[in-house]
């Protein structure tokens, strides 16, 4: 009888050191976890609470999706940022988004001084962007401009005919859905399309033409359609002055204020909620045995999470 009793009592004690270990391993894991998603927190932050100038890239197709004007509005409310880099190398995008964008950096440059440096191109929708800013600084074999707008659709009525294919089409109007491309283009559609063209066209030249200080004469010479080097794009004043980064900075320095030798941060847009660590959390906490944690982990990302919404984007695009 003592035997069993003695037996009893050391698995219980062995059965509270288990329990031990597999709490501090848990508790481990998930510090480990929590340091990686405030990590996460601070890099899309840019490491906010450090007086810095913020460096923020403007890259690929400008679409005005919700992350970049986030991002620009996280920039433009952090006080820790004193004044902005938009490093710009983009080949434009559509005319709507940009405007966008435009819309952003102006109540960002309002806020905070803010240079636009071009490493590669800004063209089109990009320079849009750039023109959003206080100054605008390229390198010399960058290029930018690109002024104009463009409306691009297919027409496959020849092919629908060779193959013996015809879309019949019911609509309310001679002009729905005109231009597209299963039937000829209509002197009215055509007509209708060069009307948005001359009119975003004519918004695009006068956005030039007030953010630059350009005369008639001179927005003619720049307004074609043409990209320019960054040499010469100076003397047409699209650009303020030749030169990268170094230059940007000391230009805030001397003609803004900005104190001397800040940090320069990356600020990028949120790549996904650091929130979502807690799910591997919540995995791991149902791997040691504790369901009733992993609920309560599942149930707080479910809750910080659920705010966070994409906005519907507007593209400019012919649609059928």
């Amino acid at each position: 009888m003592s035997s069993e009793t003695d037996y009893l009592v050391d698995r219980r004690r062995l059965k509270r050191r288990v329990t031990f270990w597999r709490v501090m391993a848990f508790v481990a894991v998930l510090l480990a976890v929590v340091g990686a998603a405030v990590a996460v927190a601070g890099r899309n932050m840019g490491g906010v609470g450090i007086p810095q100038v913020a460096r923020v890239q403007i890259t690929g197709l400008i679409t005005g999706d919700r992350k970049t004007i986030d991002l620009l509005k996280r920039v433009q409310k952090a006080s820790a940022v004193k004044a902005v880099l938009l490093t710009i190398n983009s080949p434009g995008g559509t005319v709507s988004g940009s405007e966008e964008v435009y819309d952003a950096i102006r109540e960002l440059a309002g806020a905070k001084p803010t240079v636009a440096v071009v490493d590669g191109l800004a063209a089109s929708g990009a320079y849009i962007a750039a023109l959003g800013t206080d100054r605008i600084i390229a390198r010399q074999t960058a290029m930018v401009g690109s002024i104009g707008v463009l409306f691009q659709y297919p027409n496959v009525v020849k092919l629908m005919d060779t193959v013996g294919v015809k879309m019949e089409t019911i609509k309310s109007a001679p002009l729905k859905a005109s231009p597209n491309p299963f039937e000829p283009t209509t002197p009215a559609a055509q007509a209708a399309v060069e009307a948005l063209i001359a009119d975003t066209y004519g918004w695009f030249k006068n956005l030039v033409a007030e953010r630059r200080g350009i005369d008639a004469q001179g927005l003619a010479n720049v307004s074609d359609g043409r990209v320019f080097t960054g040499r010469q794009a100076l003397p047409l004043k699209l650009v303020d002055q030749i030169g990268g980064e170094k230059d940007a900075v000391a230009w805030l320095e001397t003609q803004k204020n900005v104190a001397k030798n800040l940090p320069i941060r990356d600020w990028k847009p949120r790549d996904g909620s650091p929130f979502g660590l807690w799910s591997a959390a919540a995995s791991l906490a149902g791997a040691f045995g504790f369901e009733d944690v992993a609920a309560v982990l599942r149930a707080a990302e479910r809750s910080a999470q659920s705010p966070v919404l994409d906005g519907l984007l507007a593209v400019w695009q012919p649609r059928g």
